[in-house]
């Protein structure tokens, strides 16, 4: 089986004899750092520790895909935020941005020459040098609305758009031009999929008529920029935004174990579909592509704190359930045991007697 095309084809609506298992989320745990002497924070700044962790858990675990970079601030970092850069078992975090309204945000000449997107491009290119067309590789970058909230505050964003909504307006017109720098670059390096994480617009966040107002433009213009596979992340309980989610043109869309994957199934059935006119990103009601269902199996209770039964557990119940790619329900837990990615692995095999 060629993992590439099992995932492509998956994700195009093709039938596929074995559910691909991938994350689509951030792969680095503390074990496939140990195993592979690519340890955070060196994985975020060197290219070549990137590649060998992103690619660990295919490595040691069977997982069928790489996936970089590990973090959701490379953007604001290039924008100008001073970031974090972590440590061994935390990620990288924001400290303090340099703009105090939307007014003041402006996408640098050199955005892509700056702070890590040269670091991921490169990683990108060795990926692609080391397994040519046998494995995936995953690359996720932000979504706008997450982008806009590092950059003027997540408190002061969720507030502005009840308050100030045309400053939000204003913050996400600006930030979508340096995303579709960002996603243009990447896939110029052809990655087999790209994944937007817009975790901001989680319904526990923003009330989902804003999502559909002011997000879901955004997210549809971006994803019209994006030339290879693509995939849409939102975190929390999505079941309020997911008929939205699923006409942003995305190929899946990756949730979290609070959605029910069968009744998301019919929730987003025949409603995959956007077409251009005038210049202008439309949504169909219908339409014959509808995007997959990626996820869902629980990062913090099962893969991070469960044992590899609970996981084999989940992922029975997960596959029977319908899911169309198996996978993580959000960026794993840094001290996330090995055992319990490949108890995933292993659970999908049992499921299709392999």
């Amino acid at each position: 089986m060629n993992l590439k095309e099992n995932l492509v084809n998956s994700l195009s609506g093709e039938d596929v004899e074995i559910t691909p298992v991938i994350s689509v989320t951030q792969v680095g745990i503390v074990e496939a750092m140990e195993n592979t002497g690519a340890f955070w924070p060196d994985a975020h700044t060197d290219a070549d520790k990137m590649a060998a962790l992103g690619s660990s858990l295919y490595e040691l675990a069977g997982l069928e895909c790489a996936r970089i970079p590990f973090d959701l601030t490379v953007e604001a970092d290039a924008m100008g935020c001073r970031v974090d850069i972590g440590g061994e078992d935390r990620t990288p975090q924001i400290t303090k941005s340099p703009f105090d309204s939307s007014s003041d945000i402006n996408v640098p000449e050199d955005f892509l020459e700056r702070g890590r997107i040269q670091v991921i491009l490169e990683a990108i290119k060795k990926l692609k040098e080391k397994y040519g067309d046998d494995l995936p590789i995953i690359v996720g970058m932000t979504g706008p609305l997450t982008l806009a909230g590092q950059l003027l505050g997540i408190e002061n964003l969720v507030r502005y758009m009840r308050s100030r909504p045309n400053e939000v307006e204003s913050a996400l017109d600006e930030v979508l031009e340096a995303s579709i720098q960002y996603a243009n670059a990447i896939c110029e390096k052809e990655p087999d999929v790209v994944c937007v994480a817009d975790p901001t617009s989680a319904p526990d966040l923003i009330d989902p008529l804003q999502f559909k107002k002011m997000v879901k433009p955004r997210l549809e213009d971006l994803s019209m920029e994006i030339t290879t596979s693509k995939v849409l992340h939102i975190c929390g309980s999505t079941e309020p935004i997911i008929r939205d989610m699923s006409t942003t043109g995305f190929d899946g869309l990756s949730v979290e174990e609070k959605v029910d994957i069968s009744m998301a199934k019919e929730e987003i059935k025949g409603r995959g579909k956007t077409i251009r006119v005038g210049g202008r990103t439309m949504s169909m009601g219908g339409g014959d592509k509808t995007p997959k269902l990626v996820g869902n199996i629980s990062t913090n209770q099962t893969l991070f704190m469960g044992s590899p039964q609970d996981v084999k557990d989940e992922v029975k119940s997960v596959l029977e359930a319908g899911v169309d790619i198996l996978a993580p329900s959000c960026g794993l837990a840094p001290r996330s045991p090995l055992a319990n990615i490949k108890a995933m692995v292993e659970a999908r095999n049992e499921f299709h007697g392999i």
